[in-house]
């Protein structure tokens, strides 16, 4: 019987110990600290500045549901889902037609967003203003006759003014997203049978939405502030009301103001709608969905709730 002696008795064999914690030290953005500080500075100086002014702010409060205020908010809001529905429509008919193989219509397209993207808004708005200096009566045969000047009211001054030159710059919003459809798309839908004008109307322009819808919302926004230069032409919106009370109550300054936070809680409530929009179409295209801002409230308060425990 033989012993084996290669074998000792000891302790029994421990597990190798695990690597030690990287004690992690954030990096100090000094930087970010010292623009913070000035930042704060400046607005603390501006507001100050403000405070110092003879300026009545007791007169913003008191104008800011009054009935000329509301009925000028009323009429601003309408001539921009006029003139945004006219650029719309017009956009997309100017987008496909700037795409057609006919050269003639690919031509007369291209021609109208030189032209209008190329002019601003104002010296168009006077020009159909003041076309009654050149055309004395508006002859649509018999349908219409009458003078240019009971013709051409100041509210359709602003709607053809805004819409016409809205049109030129959705279609080459539309035509980007129009192009950004892959042209496999157009060739299969084809290939079943469908028209070019039904393949356009459930293929193409549902994808394209996803790239149409974005800066479309900000058209729409930039259309609301753009209305305040229809007062040149006399139709009274947000802007010209608020000249006119401001004219007449002395306060032209607090009125301005007014008209200030009327455009702002106005272009926040589209900004709002812009966004649930794009949530809505980018639905298939990415895997999930941006929280809304009620969720990030949401979630915020459920971590600082957290924390405090």
């Amino acid at each position: 019987m033989t012993v084996d002696t290669d074998k000792t008795d000891g302790p029994a064999d421990t597990p190798p110990a695990g690597p030690e914690a990287i004690k992690a030290i954030p990096v100090r953005h000094y930087g970010r600290y010292v623009s913070a500080v000035i930042a704060i500075a400046l607005l603390g100086g501006v507001v100050y500045a403000f405070s110092q002014g003879r300026i009545n702010w007791d007169a913003i409060p008191d104008y800011f549901f009054d009935d000329r205020v509301l009925g000028g908010v009323g009429r601003t809001l309408l001539i921009t889902v006029l003139s945004m529905a006219i650029g719309i429509v017009g956009g997309i008919l100017l987008a496909v037609g700037r795409l057609s193989r006919n050269p003639v219509t690919s031509s007369i397209a291209w021609f109208y967003i030189w032209f209008f993207r190329g002019t601003p808004v104002l010296v168009q708005l006077v020009v159909w203003f003041n076309l009654g200096l050149v055309f004395e009566y508006i002859n649509l045969g018999p349908f219409y006759k009458d003078e240019w000047s009971d013709f051409m009211t100041p509210f359709l001054t602003a709607l053809l003014g805004l819409g016409l030159n809205e049109a030129a710059y959705m279609a080459e919003i539309c035509r980007a997203g129009l192009l950004s459809v892959d042209e496999g798309q157009t060739e299969a839908s084809h290939a079943l049978g469908m028209s070019h004008a039904k393949t356009l109307r459930r293929i193409v322009i549902p994808q394209a939405m996803r790239v149409i819808v974005p800066p479309t919302g900000n058209e729409v926004i930039n259309m609301l502030k753009t209305t305040s230069l229809v007062s040149v032409v006399q139709y009274s919106e947000l802007f010209r009301v608020a000249q006119d009370i401001g004219q007449t109550s002395g306060a032209p300054a607090e009125m301005l103001f007014l008209a200030a936070a009327w455009y702002l809680l106005l272009t926040s409530v589209f900004s709002v709608g812009q966004y649930y929009l794009e949530r809505y179409y980018a639905r298939g295209s990415s895997r999930s969905l941006p929280a809304t801002p009620f969720q990030k409230i949401k979630a915020n308060m459920l971590s600082l709730a957290n924390w405090r425990r």
